[in-house]
């Protein structure tokens, strides 16, 4: 799996507003994208971008993430056991276990990681 040009963003975030995830990033031809929303020692949120065909091969983290799809299809491997999910669908990547995403079409997701 590929996983392009991985174009990184930071933002700083100010404080309480309203935020339309959907439209916090952008797709980037070929590419994976992320912003980092909230970066704190407990855990940290993350908008990904993905353009078709793309993604994340497969790694492995010490904690927990929950994955939120907000719109298109993606296949995630957990431990080698496909998911399909498409948007409004959600699930959680345990730690220490090995995963992979591939984009099956053009799709956003936010990623929550547990630290402890």
């Amino acid at each position: 799996m590929t996983s392009g040009k991985d174009l990184k963003i930071k933002v700083e975030v100010a404080g309480p507003g309203v935020v339309s995830l959907s439209d916090g990033i952008n797709y980037q031809d070929q590419s994976v994208v992320s912003k980092q929303i909230i970066k704190k020692e407990t855990g940290n949120v993350t908008l990904f971008a993905f353009d078709e065909g793309q993604g994340l091969s497969e790694h492995t983290a010490p904690f927990d993430a929950l994955v939120y799809v907000l719109e298109g299809d993606v296949e995630i491997s957990i431990s080698r056991k496909p998911y399909r999910l498409k948007g409004r669908d959600m699930i959680i990547m345990p730690g220490g276990q090995p995963h992979s995403l591939k984009a099956l079409t053009k799709y956003k997701m936010l990623l929550v990681m547990i630290r402890s």
